[in-house]
């Protein structure tokens, strides 16, 4: 399976309101949200099991990550973007970065 074709078939399982302002706004706290939950659970392994997981732990994290990919991939065709050129253009950035020695640094544009 592509990220295009992971991207259509959420597509399929979005909910919309009538207002696409409204619908980013939910899908972009969605990410966020979801993000948090992963957080959260690698926190409670941390803290709680003294980073000790167990396989369950990695189900349950798998499960929070495919939400956040949901949101991202809604989130992204909502302004016509594809995952699968979303990832390519990540990874040229990455790897421009590697190249330069510069995969550590402060700024979005180093």
């Amino acid at each position: 399976m592509t990220f295009d074709d992971y991207q259509q078939q959420a597509l399929a399982t979005n909910i919309k309101t009538n207002d696409v302002q409204t619908d980013r706004s939910i899908l972009a706290l969605g990410v966020a949200g979801e993000a948090g939950e992963v957080a959260d659970k690698w926190k409670k392994i941390l803290c709680y099991q003294d980073g000790e997981f167990t396989d369950l732990d990695v189900e349950e994290l798998s499960k929070e990550l495919g939400d956040v990919m949901w949101y991202i991939a809604v989130f992204a065709d909502s302004f016509g973007l594809k995952l699968d050129a979303i990832a390519e253009k990540n990874l040229a950035k990455l790897a421009d970065r590697a190249e330069r020695t510069m995969l550590k640094g402060k700024g979005d544009n180093r």
